[in-house]
């Protein structure tokens, strides 16, 4: 029965019978008559088919739920049990949005010097994304908004609040100033992310409360792109306070806080709402309870449905 489910997610998440198949490591013929005996014991269609995969029945929507908690649940277990038996080890997928990259290693290095045979699988990708990939069991757990948009049915862990800065050269319009507003910040060309990334969607909102608009001269899914144009002196850009220092800003760069409003947004874990949960993500949570009250300040550590903790 548990193969049978994995092949309903593997489904979903591919959305084509032949990539599915090739994920779960059977032919297509294979994963087809798994589903179909599936159906037969549950006495009804899951899947409308044609000359390729055209999504679920409602009836399959509802056993894609429940084969995500039956098959979450035993991965679980399994993890529980071979911890017991070896300690903590294994593979941890962690998804996290672009502006939160580059504090990754300040939750992911103390975790690793605790438990040394755990590996990491980091993922760069966007807040829902993150979501639809927990939903699916495709990661274990994500880094992300916690408030600004709907987060659904998962665990969170405030980690640090996201103060935004404009990132200019010092001698581009407002590259002298110690401090701007979002109503002058709208009057700069500048380059962001992508209209997918909710960082970008939070930009754009905070530019049109001071009365301006987004026109980006450019645009990038990569805050490394992003940067290396700022760096050029050409550019501008408005990116969180915290990639400052990992980016390494060097002169005549300028990192200008920008104000009226102070705008923040919180960034957390978010795991799976599951009870109980696996030994490698009860670890994680343990790891970024430790690590929230140094993060927020500003010291990174060296070496709606909602469960908050």
């Amino acid at each position: 029965m548990i193969d049978k489910l994995d092949f309903m997610l593997a489904l979903a998440r591919e959305k084509h019978f032949g990539r599915a198949a090739e994920s779960c490591g059977v032919t297509q013929p294979t994963l087809s008559a798994g589903i179909k005996h599936l159906e037969e014991q549950m006495g009804v269609l899951l899947v409308v088919r044609g000359s390729r995969f055209q999504g679920f029945t409602p009836e399959g929507e509802r056993v894609l739920g429940w084969a995500r908690r039956i098959v979450g649940d035993t991965r679980a277990m399994r993890d529980e049990i071979n911890a017991l038996r070896h300690g903590l080890s294994g593979r941890l997928r962690i998804a996290v949005i672009p502006t939160a990259l580059a504090t990754v290693a300040a939750l992911t290095t103390p975790y690793r010097e605790r438990h040394p045979n755990v590996q990491f699988t980091i993922y760069s990708r966007t807040s829902i994304e993150i979501l639809d990939e927990l939903d699916n069991l495709e990661v274990d757990a994500g880094i992300t908004y916690l408030e600004n948009e709907p987060i659904g049915r998962v665990t969170t862990v405030p980690l640090y609040r996201e103060h935004y800065q404009l990132l200019t050269s010092a001698d581009a319009p407002l590259g002298d100033r110690d401090m701007v507003t979002w109503a002058e910040v709208a009057k700069v060309p500048l380059c962001l992310l992508t209209p997918d990334m909710q960082n970008r969607r939070i930009i754009d909102r905070l530019l049109k409360s001071a009365g301006g608009e987004s026109r980006p001269t450019l645009e990038s899914d990569s805050m490394i792109l992003l940067f290396s144009h700022v760096r050029t002196g050409r550019w501008a850009s408005v990116m969180p306070a915290k990639l400052a220092d990992p980016l390494g800003l060097t002169d005549p760069i300028r990192a200008i806080p920008i104000t009226g409003p102070d705008a923040v947004q919180t960034i957390g874990l978010v795991v799976p709402a599951r009870d109980p949960t696996t030994p490698l993500i009860a670890a994680l949570i343990e790891e970024a309870k430790r690590l929230a009250p140094q993060l927020d300040a500003g010291v990174v550590p060296a070496g709606r449905s909602r469960n908050r903790i």
